[in-house]
């Protein structure tokens, strides 16, 4: 299991619209009405003790942040798509206020990847890729003249003939420029080099960037690049790319453009000619969809001319699992390939591919990508078109990814989720907590107000809340085990009573004063047992459902 589990969980936190108990289309003459009742209830100079006059200032800047934002129409169309999190982007004091929600919506897209973009230029950026050649032929094709003799010899000599490492890190240097410095090390059958390049970039508009890199190293020499990116058209765009590199041998120049165009939403087309060492023009067709990737490449040039076809289909399941195969035919010979890809953990992506080619014969390569770092296998296992080296390189990764997948995939996902859980239940527990703490001092703060609003339904036979339950009500259970899964919320809702009525919207009850969700996640209700003009009244109703008391259908049976 490949899915992250951190977004799955978010608490539920409190509700604007609930907290001021107005409906999702009030006016602003509701909200005025609701914010000045709330304010005389919890206004810190009606309280003289100092720990409920602290606690009635924290009540009333809440009520008072509620107000300030569902009142401004611009602050609410933007709660009201994205919630506390889209007011708390960077941003808004300077986009225009009469946008439609689309509008608002783009705009705050935007706004996050500005703020993402920012994020990441505060970082290096690091990327590298370690690559470890393994000569594995001895394995399908030994020698046998004298074999006996060699020390060794009942064994297959498997070794790693050749090895590249490469490294890169990027540094902001200001808002349009970016300095890059990278690095690789190279080894084969005993011989090798390096290289280090450093590279600066400047973005010049919104249509275009370039760079200049200086790179030197032990086998080539110094080298001095420029490149140029430019979009041309919406749908088109250009790169440019010339070099010099100062060889033992003399100067070596060499230059390439490439031009790409968009056909449609999902194909590509791309035009590319090379001059230099390896001279050539390509072309090529890309068409990558929700369930597929298809590349068609045509490639004429010195040494080396070949048309390539491949095709990669998407399964849609939570691993991101992938089946590919390619076949690529020039004048170096056939290269027959085909694998799969598959997401083994949140940031680990884990292929294999079998590579069968005349006459380079059969080699498997496994790559592992974890986060910005790649490592690559080629096991090369034969130079013919033996059948078993081909059964092989096909079955065994697979029954090795099936054995490693079940006895260590599966048990460190299952005990990562199950970790991820537990700290979110004491992460639920602690907010539950803490909202608990804050109902009860919600209620405290109410009790005066309550009292003048029970004498006042009283004196006129009006509506009196004698039993109010909220949470999770579970039937056949005993009563201990059904109070553990509800609050009493007789007295907020009685403070709630105006004129003889009581009036809740389609908010979450969670979300009014005095009252806390005590089981998160879990469906919720609301009990009522209420007295008007004498008479028993009951009612239960679901906790996202408008309810209006008192009604006559409320009425209890034996009052009926």
């Amino acid at each position: 299991m490949a899915a992250s589990t951190e977004d799955d969980f978010e608490f539920n936190t409190q509700d604007y619209y609930s907290l001021l108990n107005v409906r999702k289309e009030a006016t602003v003459e509701e909200l005025k009405a609701s914010y000045r009742r709330l304010c005389m209830l919890y206004h810190p100079d009606k309280h003289r003790d100092p720990e409920l006059k602290k606690q009635a200032e924290q009540l009333f800047n809440q009520v008072h942040q509620a107000y300030e934002v569902l009142s401004d129409a611009h602050s609410r169309a933007i709660y009201d798509i994205f919630g506390k999190k889209g007011l708390e982007v960077e941003g808004w004091e300077v986009v225009e206020r009469k946008r439609t929600p689309a509008e608002i919506r783009e705009e705050y897209e935007r706004l996050q990847r500005e703020k993402e973009e920012r994020r990441l230029q505060q970082r290096t950026n690091p990327k590298g890729t370690i690559s470890v050649g393994v000569d594995a032929t001895d394995l399908f094709d030994r020698y046998d003249d004298d074999f006996e003799e060699m020390p060794g010899g009942g064994f297959p000599h498997i070794e790693i003939n050749r090895m590249h490492i490469s490294q890169s890190i990027e540094a902001p240097l200001t808002n349009t420029d970016t300095a890059m410095l990278s690095g690789s090390l190279s080894t084969h059958n005993g011989s090798g080099g390096g290289n280090i390049n450093v590279t600066v970039r400047r973005v010049t508009s919104a249509k275009g960037w370039g760079e200049v890199e200086f790179g030197a190293g032990d086998t080539l020499g110094p080298l001095i690049g420029l490149k140029v990116f430019r979009n041309v058209t919406p749908r088109c765009f250009l790169t440019a790319q010339c070099g010099v590199q100062f060889s033992p041998r003399g100067l070596r120049p060499s230059c390439s453009l490439m031009t790409a165009r968009h056909l449609d939403q999902n194909t590509m087309g791309y035009l590319q000619w090379r001059w230099g060492p390896n001279s050539a023009m390509t072309t090529s067709l890309v068409r990558d969809t929700k369930s597929s990737h298809f590349t068609l490449a045509l490639q004429l040039g010195v040494p080396h001319s070949y048309l390539m076809m491949s095709y990669q289909y998407k399964f849609q399941d939570e691993d991101q699992t992938k089946v590919k195969g390619s076949v690529k035919t020039g004048w170096f010979g056939t290269v027959v390939e085909y694998g799969a890809e598959r997401k083994i953990s949140r940031h680990s992506v884990l292929s294999a591919t079998v590579s069968i080619g005349v006459p380079q014969g059969v080699t498997l390569k496994i790559k592992l990508s974890r986060a910005s770092q790649t490592y690559l296998f080629p096991v090369h296992l034969t130079d013919q078109l033996l059948p078993s080296a081909v059964f092989y390189a096909t079955v065994g990764p697979l029954l090795a990814y099936v054995a490693v997948h079940r006895l260590i995939i599966i048990p460190y996902t299952k005990a990562q989720k199950e970790q991820e859980l537990e700290l979110q239940r004491k992460s639920s527990a602690t907010d539950i907590a803490k909202k608990k703490q804050e109902a009860e001092t919600a209620v405290l703060l109410m009790q005066e107000s309550v009292r003048r609003i029970i004498e006042a339904e009283e004196s006129k036979m009006g509506l009196i809340i004698l039993n109010g339950w909220y949470g999770k009500f579970v039937s056949d259970t005993s009563q201990k085990q059904e109070k553990a899964k509800v609050i009493d919320v007789t007295v907020p809702l009685q403070c709630l009573v105006k004129d003889s009525k009581l009036i809740l919207t389609e908010a979450s009850k969670a979300g009014l004063p005095g009252f806390y969700d005590p089981c998160v996640g879990e469906e919720k209700s609301l009990k009522l047992l209420y007295q008007f003009r004498g008479v028993m009244h009951q009612v239960i109703s679901a906790d996202t459902e408008p309810l209006r008391i008192p009604k006559q259908s409320h009425r209890t049976e034996s009052e009926s």
